[in-house]
C-alpha cells in the first residue's frame, strides 16, 4: 500500500507544471549565477533581448539530444537580439563540464549548484525551458524535451523577435 501511495504521489508530481511557481505573463525572477568562465551572469544584463533559459542536467537524455539543436538556434539568431542561457542544476559541475567538452557550446552556461535559481523557476522536469520577452517577462514555459519540441521554441521565437 505505501508503495502504491508513492506511486500515485510520483505521478501526480510528474503531471504537475514544470514551472508551477511561475507563469506566463509575470516578471521573470532575476538571477545572478557563475558561468563557466567563473564571472558572475545577471539575467537582467540581457534587458531588452529575448531570453530562452534552458534547464540542463548532463545525466538526463532529452538534455543531451537537444543541446545540439539548441546551439544551431543560438548561433543562428543571437546575431539578432536573442540569448540562449543553459543553466546546469547539478550540485556538482564537473559532469556538465566533461559533457560539454564533448559536445560544445557557444552560449553561455550557469552553474546552479545550489538549486536557488531552479527553485524559483520551480523547475522540477529535466529539461525545462522558459522564454522570456524584451521587456522581462515569462511568455513560455516547456518541459521535458521530445524530437520536435524545437518547432514550438522556433515559433515563440520568431513571435518575440517581431516585438
Amino acid at each position: 500500500m505505501k508503495n502504491a501511495i508513492a506511486g500515485i504521489a510520483l505521478s501526480l508530481s510528474l503531471a504537475l507544471p514544470a514551472v508551477a511557481g511561475t507563469s506566463t505573463g509575470q516578471a521573470a525572477p532575476a538571477f545572478d549565477l557563475p558561468s563557466r568562465d567563473g564571472k558572475e551572469i545577471s539575467l537582467a544584463q540581457y534587458k531588452g533581448d529575448v531570453v530562452m533559459i534552458n534547464f540542463w542536467a548532463s545525466w538526463c537524455g532529452p538534455c543531451r539530444q537537444e543541446m545540439p539543436l539548441l546551439e544551431s538556434m543560438y548561433k543562428t539568431y543571437s546575431k539578432h537580439g536573442f540569448v540562449l542561457i543553459g543553466v546546469n542544476v547539478e550540485p556538482d559541475s564537473n559532469a556538465a563540464n566533461n559533457w560539454l567538452k564533448q559536445t560544445p557550446v557557444t552560449f553561455p552556461v550557469l552553474y546552479d549548484t545550489k538549486s536557488k535559481v531552479s527553485s524559483l523557476y520551480d523547475v522540477a522536469v529535466m529539461p525545462s525551458t522558459v522564454m522570456i520577452d524584451r521587456k522581462g517577462n515569462i511568455r513560455m514555459i516547456h518541459k521535458g524535451y521530445v524530437a520536435g519540441d524545437e518547432n514550438q521554441y522556433m515559433a515563440s521565437l520568431m513571435q518575440l523577435m517581431k516585438e
